[in-house]
């Protein structure tokens, strides 16, 4: 996968983004520029390699508009790390809140998960065949013997069971059994396993609350390293054996400082972190801070070091931020991104304003995507047999409603497609299979659209007292 990143250019990175996400096109061609410019930066020979840091990003608009999918879409076509943040859940250092080197943690975490993944697959191959071999020793134990013999090759040709030893007897038996095994005809059949049990390691509040998450884990990583390590019977189908063996047995192949190391760089060079909701940590213009706003200024200048670069403690070891990827994002209705602070506003050079959906892109949002919610409810009924169509005149009428009520009520973008759409089809998933069976066809049209949303367009103007 990493390989094939290297051959996106900027116009396939948005092909493969505008497949999920209509319009915004400043935007996705913003993203697409940044993340190729990381692999430009790691084909750099010279020295200035290092200097070379990444534009972050600052995206305004409005909820639903895009932003969050076109980061977390990025990060797929990337295979990256990824980790997205609300800034509002966090609080200058002192008050009650996360504190804002968690992010990078969590991005580190993220990182290990994705190497982990990647490893996992490299030896799946050798922990099937270990985990085979163990199933087999449990319904066959092998008989002891000098002699070796090795698993699956036959003892003779012309076999004959009076005149064979017990090894050879066993050494028959097991590679039916093998056999049977993988052609899964033993996976309901109840084994007893032995299975590896962590101690339960619950540290408390330690130096009143100021210890930070990475030497926390530190301390109970090590506390749970002394303890002796226990294990349990367990009586589980084959099937479930192999899942809990085949754990035990990958993690054996796997060397985790390797896994740590290649994380961290990971991280490092690839990482991107999305700070949403950056404009409620942004102080209103023209009023002092105080109140409710007295940790706001001092949220932004706790993220400046992170997002400037610097290095974070982790429990898998050291990460520096240089060239980790920031991509913040805010509506900016009550303040401006001029609100920010400047050193914050310098580290996000490059500002791109995403565009109110119209009617038009509703309707396309419905229709184009892979993911559309069309094809999401369409695959929900066809799990029950059921077969569901929309007419095109319908997807036009769905598209006008939710694009009125948005303007009539609160504008919450795509989001309105999840509320109408849940509306529209509700009756029908209730009554599938009882009422309405397997087989069976549903045909939404304009006028059933128009019947069963009139209410929803009817009461909009109560909408603002309903809690």
């Amino acid at each position: 996968m990493r390989n094939d990143i290297n051959h996106l250019t900027p116009r396939q990175i948005v092909a493969e983004l505008d497949k999920y996400i209509i319009g915004q096109h400043d935007a996705k061609r913003n993203v697409a520029i940044a993340l190729r410019n990381r692999i430009r930066r790691m084909n750099v020979k010279s020295d200035i390699q290092r200097d070379i840091v990444p534009n972050n990003i600052l995206m305004i608009g409005s909820t639903g508009v895009g932003k969050t999918e076109i980061a977390r879409r990025l990060a797929k076509v990337a295979n990256a790390p990824f980790t997205k943040v609300e800034a509002s859940k966090f609080t200058e250092v002192g008050y009650v809140g996360r504190d804002v080197e968690s992010m990078v943690r969590d991005l580190v975490e993220q990182s290990v998960h994705l190497v982990r993944e990647n490893k996992n697959e490299a030896v799946k191959e050798k922990a099937a065949e270990a985990v085979d071999e163990i199933i087999l020793d449990i319904l066959i134990p092998p008989v002891k013997t000098t002699g070796f013999v090795r698993p699956g090759t036959s003892i003779t040709t012309d076999f004959n069971p009076e005149q064979a030893s017990e090894d050879e007897l066993n050494e028959r038996t097991r590679e039916r059994f093998r056999e049977k095994l993988k052609n899964g005809e033993l996976e309901d059949r109840k084994i007893e396993i032995n299975v590896k049990q962590s101690p339960p390691v619950g540290i408390g509040m330690i130096g009143n609350g100021m210890m930070d998450d990475a030497s926390m884990a530190g301390i109970q990583e090590m506390i749970s390293g002394m303890m002796p390590k226990r294990t349990k019977k367990r009586k589980v189908s084959i099937g479930e054996a192999r899942k809990i063996l085949m754990e035990e047995e990958t993690s054996k192949l796997i060397d985790f400082d390797e896994v740590k190391e290649e994380a961290i760089r990971l991280a490092e060079n690839n990482g991107i972190i999305f700070i949403d909701e950056i404009d409620k940590i942004a102080s209103k213009s023209g009023k002092g801070s105080g109140g409710p706003d007295v940790s706001r200024e001092g949220v932004q200048r706790d993220l400046l070091p992170i997002v400037e670069g610097s290095s974070v403690n982790t429990k898998y070891g050291i990460i520096n931020t240089d060239h980790v990827l920031f991509i913040a994002a805010g509506a900016f209705h009550v303040s401006k991104p001029s609100d920010l602070i400047p050193e914050l506003q310098g580290r996000f050079p490059i500002r791109v304003e995403l565009n109110s959906l119209t009617e038009d892109d509703f309707y396309r949002i419905l229709k184009e995507p892979k993911n559309a919610l069309t094809k999401q409810y369409q695959a929900l009924f066809e799990a029950e047999e059921v077969y569901l169509d929309f007419n095109d005149e319908a997807i036009r009428e769905i598209a006008k409603l939710a694009f009125k009520i948005n303007e009539e009520v609160e504008n919450i973008g795509a989001r309105r497609l999840h509320t109408v759409m849940s509306h529209l089809l509700n009756d029908f998933l209730f009554d599938v299979p009882d009422t309405i069976e397997s087989n069976s066809r549903i045909i939404i049209t304009k006028e059933m659209v128009q019947e069963r949303l009139s209410s929803l367009v009817k009461n909009r103007d109560l909408s603002q007292y309903i809690l």
